[in-house]
């Protein structure tokens, strides 16, 4: 049972929550190909919607650590920096990591 989950979690202002989510829903899918790579997730907290976490699920660590560390990682977060809209460009992740240890 080696699956590892990462969560990145941002708090955006309300009124930009579903720009943010259309956002993703466009999003490059880079990561969809990456070896070891299973799912993607976006969650909306039920009782705080500008709370929106990122659910990435892989196979194991290494392959998560290999996306972290590839030129695709970076290319992909680099476009969080040009958001046009200043109060998105600001908003910083709170990344949590499991392992998955029982299903």
């Amino acid at each position: 049972m080696d699956m590892f989950i990462v969560h990145s979690t941002i708090v955006v202002p309300l009124d930009k929550v579903s720009e943010v989510i259309s956002i993703y829903r466009q999003r490059s899918g880079r990561v969809d190909t990456w070896p070891g790579f299973l799912s993607f997730q976006l969650l909306q907290n039920e009782h705080r919607p500008e709370e929106l976490t990122v659910q990435l699920t892989w196979q194991d660590k290494d392959s998560y650590l290999a996306w972290a560390r590839s030129e695709d990682f970076r290319r992909v977060h680099e476009l969080e920096k040009h958001y046009p809209d200043a109060d998105l460009r600001l908003v910083r992740p709170t990344v949590r990591k499991y392992q998955v240890v029982a299903e």
